[in-house]
C-alpha cells in the first residue's frame, strides 16, 4: 500500500513538474544503499526540512530546496521499507526458532535482527 501511494505521489510530482516551466528540475536525491545510510540521510533531510518549516515565510528558493529534499526522503523511506521486510523476516525466524528450541537459528537471526533494529530503535 505504501509503495502504491509513494508511486502515485512521485508520478503526480513528475507530471506536475513537466507541465510547469518555473518549477525545479527533477532531482535524484541522495541514494541509500544500507539501512544505516537511509536513516542518516532521512535524519539530515528531516532536520533541514524542519528548519525551513520553522520560518514564517517560505521563498521560492526554500520551495526548491524542499522539493529536492523530498527525493532524498523518498529514497530513504523506500530503503527503510525494504529493510523492514528483512527485519521482520529475521524476527519471524527468531520466533519460530524459539518454538523449535533451535539455538543456532535463534542466535543467527536474532543477531541480524538486533543489528538492524538498533539502527532504527535505540
Amino acid at each position: 500500500m505504501h509503495k502504491l501511494l509513494l508511486a502515485m505521489l512521485c508520478t503526480s510530482l513528475l507530471a506536475t513538474a513537466a507541465h510547469a516551466d518555473d518549477r525545479p528540475e527533477h532531482f535524484e536525491g541522495q541514494t541509500a544503499n544500507t539501512l544505516k545510510e537511509a536513516v542518516s540521510n532521512a535524519s539530515e533531510a528531516n532536520a533541514q526540512l524542519a528548519k525551513l518549516l520553522d520560518q514564517d515565510d517560505l521563498t521560492n528558493d526554500d520551495f526548491a530546496t524542499i522539493h529536492e529534499l523530498t527525493y532524498t526522503l523518498e529514497n530513504a523511506l523506500e530503503k527503510i521499507e525494504d529493510e523492514l521486510d528483512v527485519i521482520a523476516d529475521d524476527l519471524e525466524e527468531v520466533h519460530q526458532g524459539s518454538e523449535a528450541l533451535d539455538q543456532e537459528r535463534v542466535r543467527t537471526h536474532g543477531t541480524s535482527y538486533l543489528e538492524a533494529a538498533r539502527t532504527l530503535i535505540k
